[in-house]
Order: structure tokens, then C-alpha cells, then sequence
């Protein structure tokens, strides 16, 4: 076993220890006895997560640093402020935007439609399913009320995998995982998280350290997420639990009380840079990672701010072109659209709590507006989709991947 404290940044190393290296049984009579024999004669190196329960980042961040992060996270005050006044559900649009980022992170991709299609329940692709569920992983983060603790970090991962994986959603791993190209063994691997005897003790210092209420909350977030990457607690899902994690950290601080911050879709345009700052984090330098987010969130807010601008030109629009009340089940739907842009009557029927009838009656006036369109000619599984505001959130998913947004 050994550490390295006192590394580039001061802040400490991940250290390391022997573990001795067992084919699982799943891989017996695949792999030949002399690739057997071989990786089992000598043992892997796992990371040990250092503790941070009570670790000053001030004292390893210049002052520089310091300054453009509180910067970024007054940018994020602002953003969060602005967008809790306008017109349309802007918190619920920026959820699904961001679930969306995070999941491409992890190369899960899928449309803006695809994505609301999918939300409703029906048929629209394994990606798209997988990003709804990031999205209600993401929501769970955000509701859960006082500080982040071991019994959240379980529950939103459970909610992320529960239908892509139930079998091991909402639990830590009971095993060896890595990050890297070996398929049989971590022999090799890029990064060996720590084993999985040492993840309930990691977890709880982790947690002690999300608790603390004396630093910028950026900063608690972006350290936090790092820790958490580090950890690798499970066995698939890490990354969209661990951004998730960002933004219950965020909302409990107060940085963003009322909406999500799309700090995936500013991380989304430099993923390599992303993926080098964690390393540096686990080298012991935090400078990186704190960087990483002070500019993704900067990024963010400003494709936030777009996003935000083109949908509030769009109700402008639908303002002069919806012929009936506003207090009309009609006006209600058109308002929920930003929210859930493909709708079926049922849907319909059941969110405005009103007749079949009824619900046909608000659809139809929104088609004569040009607000909604049929999406499908099935009678059977009808949709109607809200064509601008679909193309508003791929417009937003297409600057992300863009790195030199600002």
C-alpha cells in the first residue's frame, strides 16, 4: 500500500494497493488455462480514495482560481434567477437538455423527440429510454431535501438504471470494476477504482464533505463529483449518477434553487479535457477540475440563456396566433409543451383532467395554430409534436458539442 500526498497541488493522491486478481466464474472455460494461469499469478493495483471530509480547497487553488469560480457561480445565481420568471416551464425544459448532455457524455445519445417520446412511455428507442431515465434520476436529485447522504446517491442510482439494469440499480458494487480497454482483467487497466470493501467508508467521508456549508458551492460540486468518479461506487451508471450528484449539490447550497443548470452541456464540448481533469484530481491537483467546471458552467449559462431566448420567442409567437382563452385548456396544453413536447390525447386527457372530447377539442386548436403537428398517421398510437420547440432543444444539444461556445 502506499500514498501520495504532497503531489502538483497539494492536495492528496489517490494512493494504492495490491489486490489479488481471481477470473470470475462467468469467464471460466472461455479464456485458456495459460491466460488463466497468467492473470491470476499476480495481483492488480487498486486506487484507495483519500479522505476530504475536512480538507480546505482554499489552500490549494490560487487566488486567481478562487476569484474565477465565484465568478462562474454568480453567472449560475443569475441564470437560476432570470429563468425562474419567464413565461414558459424553463426548469423542466433545462432538466431534459441536461439529462440529455450528461447521457452523451457516456455516448447515449438520442433527439429532442425521441427523447419526449419517450418520456410518455411509448416506444422511441433504448437511448432515449435510457436518457428519460437520466432525466428522473436528475429530478430525484434535485427534490431530495438537506444535504446529499449515502441513502440519495442510492436512490438516484436506482431510479437511473431502473429499467435499463434493475438488477443492479440502486446498489454499490460488490466487486472489481476499471476503466480502460482489458476485457478479462484490470491488468493494464487506465484507472482501477478503489476495491469494493473500501466504498461504504469512502462514500460516508464523501458525503461529510457535500454536508460542509463553508465553501462555494461550485467548488463543493465540481470536488465532490471528482471524489465520486474516483470512488466509482457502482457497477455501471457512475458518470450520470456522479453529474447528477453536481446538481443536488448546487440546489442545496442555493447556487440553483430553481432550476437545472446545464453544467453537463458545458462539459459536453470538451470531454477530453473533462476526462484529463478528473486525473489530475486523482493525481492530487485540483486546479483542473475546478477550471473544468467554472467554464462548463459558463458555457452553459450561456447556451442556457439562448435556449431560454428561443423559447420565449416562441410562446411570443404562439401569442398571436392561439385563438382562444387564456384561461383555456388549450392555453394550459400550449404552456405544458415546453415541458413535454410530444403528447397523445390520452396524455392530454389526463393532464388538463378533462373529457376525451375535451382533450381532442385543445389538441385541435393548437394544430390550426401551427403550435402542434401530428407526429404519427397510427390512429392507434397517435402523437403530436411541437415542432419549434423540439428544434429549440437540438439547437441547444448541437451548440454543446460545439467547444468554442462561450
Amino acid at each position: 500500500m502506499s500514498g501520495d500526498a504532497g503531489s502538483p497541488g497539494g492536495w492528496p493522491a489517490v494512493g494504492y494497493e495490491d489486490v489479488p486478481w481471481t477470473l470470475p466464474p462467468e469467464l471460466e472455460g472461455r479464456v485458456a488455462i495459460t491466460d488463466v494461469v497468467r492473470l491470476e499469478a499476480r495481483p492488480y493495483r487498486a486506487a484507495i480514495a483519500p479522505t476530504i471530509a475536512d480538507l480546505d480547497p482554499y489552500r490549494h487553488l490560487t487566488a486567481a482560481r478562487a476569484d474565477d469560480v465565484a465568478s462562474a457561480a454568480a453567472e449560475i445565481s443569475a441564470f437560476d434567477r432570470d429563468v425562474a420568471h419567464l413565461p414558459v416551464p424553463m426548469p423542466a425544459v433545462l432538466l431534459r437538455t441536461e439529462s440529455a448532455s450528461s447521457s452523451q457524455i457516456e455516448h447515449l445519445t438520442a433527439n429532442a423527440r425521441n427523447l419526449a417520446t419517450a418520456a410518455l412511455g411509448l416506444r422511441a428507442g433504448e437511448n432515449a429510454a435510457a436518457v428519460a431515465d437520466n432525466a428522473a434520476a436528475m429530478r430525484r436529485a434535485i427534490d431530495m431535501a438537506g444535504p446529499l447522504n449515502r441513502d440519495q446517491i442510492l436512490a438516484i442510482h436506482a431510479t437511473l438504471l431502473r429499467r435499463g439494469d434493475p438488477e443492479i440499480a440502486g446498489r454499490f458494487r460488490s466487486g472489481p470494476v476499471w476503466i480502460g480497454r482489458p476485457d478479462l482483467s484490470p491488468h493494464g487497466a487506465d484507472f482501477i477504482p478503489p476495491r469494493w470493501e473500501r466504498i461504504e467508508g469512502s462514500i460516508g467521508d464523501l458525503v461529510a464533505f457535500a454536508a460542509r456549508r463553508d465553501m462555494n458551492g461550485l467548488v463543493q460540486a465540481a470536488l465532490a463529483h471528482a471524489q465520486f468518479e474516483t470512488i466509482h461506487p457502482f457497477s455501471d451508471g457512475n458518470g450520470r449518477t456522479g453529474r447528477a450528484i453536481v446538481h443536488s449539490i448546487l440546489h442545496a447550497t442555493g447556487f440553483a434553487r430553481h432550476t437545472t443548470v446545464p453544467v453537463s452541456s458545458g462539459l459536453l464540448g470538451d470531454t477530453g479535457g473533462y476526462v484529463r481533469a478528473l486525473t489530475s484530481f486523482r493525481e492530487g491537483d485540483i486546479d483542473p477540475i475546478v477550471a473544468t467546471f467554472a467554464g462548463a458552467a459558463r458555457r452553459a449559462v450561456a447556451n442556457g440563456r439562448q435556449l431560454a431566448a428561443d423559447t420565449a420567442a416562441i410562446h411570443e409567437e404562439w401569442q398571436q396566433v392561439i385563438r382562444a382563452r387564456r384561461d383555456s385548456g388549450a392555453w394550459r396544453l400550449a404552456d405544458h409543451l415546453f415541458a413535454q413536447p410530444v403528447v397523445t390525447s390520452a396524455y392530454v386527457e389526463q393532464f388538463l383532467g378533462s373529457s376525451r372530447q375535451g382533450a381532442f377539442n385543445a389538441i385541435a386548436t393548437l394544430v390550426t395554430a401551427g403550435a402542434l403537428h401530428q407526429g404519427s398517421a397510427d390512429r392507434r398510437n397517435q402523437v403530436w409534436q411541437a415542432r419549434d420547440v423540439l428544434d429549440a432543444m437540438d439547437a441547444f444539444a448541437a451548440r454543446a458539442a460545439r467547444r468554442e461556445l462561450r
